[in-house]
């Protein structure tokens, strides 16, 4: 009874438009980690469907030609960073001895788009649960840190608003976090983050191909259809600015959604995961997402990457 008090108290806390991101995933990571989850499944379900929906309500408050330019002056950056990524992780992977489906996954999260790219490939490969479950929880953990660390290192560095959200999009994981740390960091950070994020989730439809191909797998391919509908939204707001109230109040519960989000992730961290997780994945993940962090800031801040 006290852990769904408390549960129900946090999740009233992050809905309320007062937390920041940061400040509700917080939160989440102190009751996931103090606290049994009353309901895990249900709260990973409905995570998954609140950040697409919000995704979609963030397209209503986007200009779409801002969305196309940043799209595609990202897509060199996106299928470079990606491959190096991926050839960097696995053989991250091998020189560590991670099994290499989980070696797979952890380099596709963290190449891609965090739990989501683990979500289609996991089947096409045929992981267990265990192999999921790890890969899963290493890139959540330092999916964590991106967000709470992100905004103190780009005001350090005195990076501009896009320069943030570029790099966000680049180096954190899933879209809810860099979401959630462009918010923090500025309007545009959020709008550069958003956008180039989303172009880099395109990208697991090709790999779920290239991967269901050389496994001659038959699963399904899960398509990210709410990107399609980011832009759709972008384009209402475009072209049809009558509706512009509406669309700022959609855009308002959009991010209040995230937040929402964020800690329901949070939430779903515990000492179990951890533990699950063990030292190899979890030194594979860091030393690659360090590679990936690292490499794409310096880029980004000495010129060689901007938009």
């Amino acid at each position: 009874m006290t852990s769904k008090i408390v549960f129900l108290l946090g999740l009233l806390c992050a809905a309320s438009g007062f937390a920041s991101p940061p400040v509700a995933l917080a939160i989440g990571l102190g009751f996931g980690l103090l606290f049994p989850h009353p309901f895990p499944q249900e709260s990973a379900r409905f995570s998954r469907i609140l950040l697409q929906s919000s995704v979609v309500g963030l397209g209503f408050g986007m200009n779409l030609h801002a969305v196309v330019h940043a799209g595609r002056s990202g897509f060199a950056y996106t299928l470079l960073s990606i491959s190096v990524a991926m050839l960097a992780g696995m053989a991250l992977g091998r020189l560590l001895k991670v099994d290499r489906i989980s070696a797979y996954l952890i380099s596709t999260g963290t190449a891609i788009c965090g739990g989501s790219a683990i979500a289609a490939v996991g089947p096409i490969t045929g992981a267990s649960d265990e192999q999921m479950a790890v890969s899963l929880g290493t890139v959540f953990v330092l999916n964590s840190v991106a967000l709470l660390t992100f905004p103190a290192i780009g005001a350090a560095l005195k990076l501009t608003q896009t320069q943030f959200g570029l790099w966000a999009a680049l180096a954190i994981h899933d879209t809810s976090s860099v979401v959630g740390a462009a918010a923090k960091y500025g309007l545009s950070a959020l709008q550069v983050g958003t956008t180039v994020k989303l172009a880099r989730a395109l990208w697991i439809v090709p790999l779920a191909l290239a991967t269901a191909v050389l496994k001659h797998a038959k699963a399904k391919i899960q398509w990210p259809w709410f990107i399609a509908l980011f832009c759709l939204a972008a384009v209402c707001n475009t072209y049809a600015p009558s509706a512009a109230p509406l669309y700022a109040f959609l855009s308002k519960l959009a991010r209040i959604g995230l937040t929402v989000t964020l800690y329901l992730i949070g939430s779903g961290l515990s000492i179990a995961t951890l533990k699950r997780v063990g030292h190899r994945p979890l030194i594979q993940g860091v030393l690659l997402w360090l590679l990936v962090s690292v490499g794409s800031l310096w880029l980004i801040y000495v010129g060689w990457i901007s938009l």
